[in-house]
């Protein structure tokens, strides 16, 4: 975007008595291949272009978005969006403050460069490799997906942004099929890289991993519902913590004081054996951003530090009404959102103990190998998911692989019962959709236990 023109746009902003006005420019280009029973079911590429403009009277947040950059559309809208009776404000700058991210996630190969027709020898070698793993496989649905952006941003606090953010994301998905019952497994790595996250990755692994579990499944009989001990698998079991704990510890439902956690900082909410952080810093991580959306430097963020509870995730409105430090958390789909506070690779920190160790300290209960989807209430923390894999636990070893099940509970009651928290750190993609859009994120966790929670079951 043409800086004069964000100027005269935030110029118009703070006359129409705006206390902050901002102007996020964004040029995105996308590609995704999908092959399904062994055909191209789809592909599709495109751009899209557009520009928000933000205003900010007090608390209350006027947007809107054009897909037009001329001055006459941009002035227009933000008169559509000007507030009247409010007196206007000088201009607090004269030059704007210029930042240029360092390329930390920065791709080595454009996907664009490589074209979409370079994603399907990836796709065609998933589906080989799970059809070769059981004859029971009934469908294989591969899907190669890549996203690059470039975004520049101005405020009337004279600063303005410019980055370039590539992610690249590979997803395989297997039915496997035996008299009439179905089970499915899938896998759906993605990071902050080019192409070069397609050639390096180890396509005939993640797809024989997704196959054998869909088969695995097939002979598993169904668990029987109850309160038991738990042991979770690491990596995509984080999911729980991210939707139960995590969304309740942004200044989002803070404001709203929609959070079970409100006014609890310094105090213990969970076991001592428990770290909880949000890092927006790990290289190359599919969650990661140098600076957030609102140009703001991205940070480690210890939510819950020994069981004590440390910091909510902040934009620049929630900090202010909430009284805490920006975490560098404003997040946003694309130019058709506002940005708020969401989080970024939000995780488990790891402890100490074995899966041994859990397993005989369980006796007797289930061991959650690998979550699938679910619910939950983030204002009461009140969550049910279901276990995409899963296995007895009998005399403190794994036994029967069981299906099902689900687990039921609140997030902030569940926190005091993990127990143990294994060394196997692991970190998942994935997509987290909020009032500011979808955005990608990272969920993780060790294998940990949770010594009791309700288990949902047919048996």
């Amino acid at each position: 975007m043409n800086q004069e023109l964000a100027r005269r746009v935030l110029d118009a902003g703070l006359q129409a008595g705006a206390d902050f006005a901002e102007v996020f420019a964004e040029e995105t280009r996308f590609g995704t291949v999908t092959l399904r029973d062994q055909k191209v079911e789809s592909a599709s590429a495109g751009t899209d272009y557009g520009v928000g403009v933000r205003l900010v009277y007090g608390n209350e947040v006027r947007y809107g978005y054009t897909s037009r950059d001329d001055a006459q559309s941009l002035l227009h809208l933000v008169d559509d969006l000007s507030e009247s009776g409010h007196n206007p404000h000088a201009a607090p700058f004269q030059d704007f403050e210029h930042l240029k991210p360092r390329g930390i996630h920065a791709a080595s190969i454009a996907v664009a460069d490589k074209g979409q027709l370079a994603k399907l020898d990836y796709l065609r070698l998933a589906n080989e490799v799970a059809r070769s793993v059981s004859g029971d496989v009934a469908q294989v649905t591969a899907s190669a997906t890549d996203r690059d952006s470039r975004i520049a941003l101005y405020n009337s606090e004279g600063f303005s942004m410019e980055d370039h953010r590539t992610w690249s994301r590979f997803s395989v998905a297997v039915i496997a099929e035996r008299h009439g019952e179905r089970q499915t497994g899938s896998e759906a790595p993605g990071e902050r890289r080019g192409f070069e996250f397609f050639e390096g990755l180890d396509v005939a692994g993640i797809s024989r991993k997704a196959t054998e579990r869909a088969v695995r499944m097939l002979d598993a009989g169904y668990v029987e519902a109850g309160e038991m001990p738990v042991v979770m698998g690491n990596g995509f079991g984080g999911v729980i913590f991210h939707e139960a704990c995590g969304h309740p510890l942004e200044t989002e439902a803070l404001r709203r004081k929609a959070t079970p956690f409100a006014g609890k900082i310094g105090e213990l909410i969970a076991h001592p054996c428990l770290t909880a952080i949000d890092d927006g810093t790990i290289p190359h991580a599919w969650g990661s951003l140098e600076y957030d959306d609102e140009g703001y430097p991205t940070q480690k963020t210890i939510l819950i530090e020994n069981g004590v509870l440390r910091s909510f995730l902040s934009d620049r409105g929630g900090a202010a009404e909430c009284g805490l430090p920006r975490t560098g958390s404003a997040r946003r789909e694309n130019y058709k959102y506002p940005p708020v506070a969401r989080m970024r690779n939000t995780y488990i920190g790891a402890g100490e103990s074995s899966l041994e160790d859990m397993l005989k300290a369980a006796g007797d209960g289930l061991y959650a190998a690998r979550m699938g989807g679910g619910s939950v209430n983030p204002a009461t923390g009140e969550f049910n998911f279901a276990v995409e894999e899963g296995y007895r636990i009998r005399g403190g070893k794994i036994a029967e692989a069981v299906r099902g099940a689900t687990l039921i509970g609140r997030g902030h009651e569940i926190l005091p019962r993990i127990t143990m928290v294994g060394r196997d750190l692991e970190l998942s993609a994935g997509s987290c959709g909020a009032s500011s859009g979808l955005v990608p994120v990272c969920v993780g966790q060790p294998s940990l236990l949770v010594d009791r929670i309700l288990v949902g079951g047919r048996a």
